[in-house]
């Protein structure tokens, strides 16, 4: 008797396959970047459906998160004796930490999960099928329109959540906590530098980049018919997050090693 056919998989081994079809389906997309013709209406599109469901969670999101940040540390801070360094350690906070998490939660749990169901409907369609029989690379036409338009919207909401969060936490110091706006703003001035601002970009970048991989590349990959659109949305959401914790942990831990702290 044959014992090909009784052989027991090894835990992990369709993980690592999965794995390495990512980074290949990856490597993929980034070959066709620079490749021509771009498809700006499609881009065009792509950038403001994703900015249109993720602009009004952002500013819902950003004002809560940089009031409890200003919020917490403010009490901690007074509880010290240090109240004057209250205005930098909460803007440091929401622009280094909580405005590239907020940016990257929407964007994979808004933007991401809609493209990833439109890549799976199509896929489901044979749509994608068909563009290949007819010579049109799929990731060409398709999958790079969506990359970049999730790193622009990913870098703009950025922007937008550290104004609206560091002004929200301002207003909660000053008006709930009895802060001075001039003691606020001079801590902020005395110990934030411009590679704050830098490593909250290029937080934001990675992070677009991460969530339109992993939803085009589960979109792309679907099974089981309309099922299985439903599970790969909901895969791409959660690999998405498990990724974006991960990469902010090292970007955060290489950062604070890189640059010094300012006056030190």
């Amino acid at each position: 008797m044959s014992t090909a056919q009784n052989k027991v998989p090894i835990p992990g081994v369709a993980a690592l396959r999965q794995l390495g079809h990512f980074f290949a389906f990856a490597l993929e997309v980034l070959r066709f970047l620079p490749r021509r013709p771009f498809q700006l209406r499609e881009f065009i599109h792509q950038t403001w459906f994703i900015a249109s469901v993720t602009l009004l969670p952002s500013l819902m999101v950003a004002v809560p998160f940089g009031a409890i940040i200003a919020l917490q540390l403010g009490t901690l801070t007074t509880q010290l004796g240090a109240q004057s360094f209250t205005g930098a350690a909460a803007v440091l906070g929401i622009v280094q930490q909580a405005a590239p998490v907020v940016t990257a939660l929407l964007i994979a749990g808004a933007g991401g999960s809609a493209v990833c169901a439109d890549l799976g409907s199509r896929t489901i369609r044979e749509e994608i099928d068909a563009m290949k029989v007819l010579g049109v690379s799929p990731i060409q036409r398709l999958v790079v329109p969506r990359f970049f338009a999730a790193v622009v919207v990913a870098v703009a909401l950025n922007g937008l959540v550290s104004v609206v969060g560091v002004l929200g936490g301002y207003t909660f110091n000053v008006l709930l906590q009895g802060g001075t706006p001039g003691a606020y703003l001079a801590s902020f001035n005395a110990l934030a530098q411009l590679p704050d601002l830098w490593i909250s970009e290029i937080k934001a970048v990675l992070f677009g980049a991460i969530a339109a991989l992993v939803a085009a590349y589960r979109g792309m990959n679907p099974k089981g018919g309309p099922k299985g659109v439903g599970d790969v949305v909901n895969q791409s959401v959660v690999i998405t997050f498990l990724l974006l914790f991960l990469v902010n942990f090292v970007l955060t831990a290489l950062y604070l090693q890189i640059v010094p702290a300012k006056g030190s």
